[in-house]
């Protein structure tokens, strides 16, 4: 069985396929919006994907040496995002379903960042600390369904992130090599700033550290602000993450999305569960970040257990929570 996946829910489109046998992913390709100032405009956003869609498209299928017939469905992020990307993605989905009759299967996007993690790492049951622009929420794996143990109540982690460095105007918001641009400011700094540390019970706020941050950083000793903000920061998901850990007593923790790049929020992860006895693995990240594979993996196990619709019925849901959606393998 093979399944061609889409991902395009914020800033990044990407085309994946899935089969149900090793290697299991056989492409994963993306191309991502890059704004001229600001953060993400989704408009453009969206005409961005339009135009990288059909490019990606061709280039999946070349590298997965295969034809758009050898297909049996075609999976799209259906939802959380921003609704013109979301659409762009679904468009898309509709038309190839119906030129080559293919079935469609709607995949929720923070679904598919747990489920690439479990193929990738081999855990069967993990605590998932998910980290990204948008999304911030420690879940773990209840019957037929995951349950959200704690979550950001304003922004995302990736988002307090990258608007300080857009703010403050350190350079375009980045993880590469495991390091983003606020933590490469904070080199050289001996020790971080006191800044506010916002855990409400198992829940996060990170708007008050980004305006004391903010307020902090026209004072001077720039790099210690720098310090201070990713240093709180990560502590605070790893302070929900170890609590979440205890209250569930798994043993398996996997860590997803586009700040799980950062490798001191990954060696916070890995301490935490040294200390309590459970295992973490770091998986690569291209596809810790948005990716159109985990939706074709993902679609695939949906696919697998009967769940698809027609072109006619793909929609999108901007407000798609992960505890909402029916999980038949768990």
């Amino acid at each position: 069985m093979i399944v061609l996946g889409i991902e395009s829910t914020a800033h990044t489109i990407g085309i994946g396929i899935a089969i149900d046998k090793e290697p299991y992913i056989l492409a994963n390709v993306f191309h991502t919006y890059v704004p001229e100032s600001g953060g993400i405009h989704p408009r453009e956003a969206a005409r961005h994907h339009a135009l990288w869609g059909p490019k990606l498209l061709r280039e999946a299928l070349e590298k997965a040496k295969i034809s758009i017939r050898d297909v049996d469905a075609i999976a799209y992020s259906a939802g959380p995002g921003l609704g013109p990307c979301l659409r762009t993605g679904a468009v898309i989905a509709r038309a190839l379903g119906a030129k080559y009759g293919k079935p469609l299967v709607p995949v929720n996007h923070s679904l598919a960042h747990i489920e690439i993690a479990r193929l990738f790492t081999g855990f069967k049951r993990p605590l998932a600390i998910y980290v990204s622009g948008g999304s911030t929420m420690i879940s773990a794996p209840a019957i037929k369904r995951y349950r959200v143990y704690g979550e950001t109540l304003d922004i995302g982690l990736g988002n307090l992130l990258d608007t300080f460095a857009r703010e403050v105007g350190i350079g375009p918001p980045f993880v590469k090599k495991g390091v983003h641009v606020v933590e490469l400011c904070s080199e050289g700094a001996k020790e971080p700033l006191l800044l506010p540390y916002t855990v409400q019970g198992v829940d996060l706020s990170f708007s008050g550290l980004l305006t004391a941050a903010l307020k902090e950083w026209k004072k001077g000793k720039k790099k210690e602000v720098c310090y201070g903000l990713w240093e709180i920061a990560y502590d605070m998901v790893v302070e929900v993450g170890e609590r979440a850990l205890a209250h569930s007593k798994l043993k398996e923790i996997v860590l997803v999305g586009g700040v799980a790049g950062s490798k001191k929020l990954q060696e916070k992860v890995h301490l935490m569960a040294q200390e309590h006895g459970a295992r973490y693995k770091p998986i690569p990240y291209e596809y810790a970040r948005d990716n159109g594979a985990m939706i074709a993996w993902t679609g695939l196990k949906l696919f697998k257990y009967g769940i698809s619709i027609t072109p006619l019925q793909a929609r999108v849901y901007q407000r798609w929570r992960l505890d909402e959606v029916t999980v038949p393998w768990l």
